[in-house]
């Protein structure tokens, strides 16, 4: 038998090795295969979502893309910071269903977002509803300021920057901007990721379905 011959168990064997750290570490970076995002991930935390077929029906034309999760798993506690610098947790919005949009500055469709949020903010928010627009800005606060006060001028949304942008890893966001709706109880309801004409008819339909109107 040839060297060459010899070596080629070795070499399959290897190639077999390689093959389990991959998947293992996309295992681990996104968890099983088709549970990632909005989808029908399972977990002894998780609950059937009472609104799935309500956003389903609603997830069509502007919203098409919105993926609703049929199980309800708790978001991560992220913590960021407000206007103020002060730390936040996704947890001090409880008892409000949101609208979590994560965004930056130098993302274009985000940009384009961000007055159809403020609209959406202007006409929807309430004790029940909140658009949360969390900027991942490494430069900190004063470039998503700017943008928001002097570009946007926006009259309703909230400043807050996770300038660490641990928020994209966490909530597992696929590229900006990813957007997510959240219950009162902290849980994930379903997802779009890439842009939205936020402040149409069929966004505002679909919180309300978020909503149970």
């Amino acid at each position: 038998m040839s060297q060459k011959s010899r070596n080629l168990p070795k070499l399959a064997a290897a190639l077999v090795a390689a093959a389990v750290l991959v998947v293992a570490g996309i295992y681990l970076i996104v968890g099983p295969l088709g549970k990632s995002g909005g989808g029908d991930e399972a977990g002894a935390d998780a609950v059937p979502n009472p609104h799935y077929a309500a956003l389903q029906a609603a997830a069509t034309g502007d919203v098409a893309a919105f993926v609703p999760a049929k199980a309800l798993k708790a978001v991560p506690d992220v913590v960021f910071q407000d206007a103020q610098g002060k730390p936040v947790k996704l947890s001090d919005f409880r008892g409000k269903t949101l609208l979590l949009n994560i965004w930056a500055t130098w993302c274009a469709p985000c940009r384009e977002e961000m007055p159809e949020l403020d609209r959406l903010q202007g006409e929807m928010g309430s004790d029940a509803f909140q658009v949360v627009a969390l900027s991942v800005d490494k430069t900190g606060l004063e470039q998503a300021r700017d943008f928001l006060q002097n570009t946007v001028k926006a009259e309703h949304l909230s400043l807050f920057n996770d300038p660490k942008a641990s928020a994209n890893f966490q909530l597992r966001a696929v590229g900006l901007p990813t957007t997510l709706l959240v219950d009162p109880q902290g849980r994930e309801m379903g997802r779009i990721a890439g842009p939205a004409p936020w402040d149409g008819k069929q966004a505002q339909a679909l919180i309300r379905a978020a909503l149970g109107q």
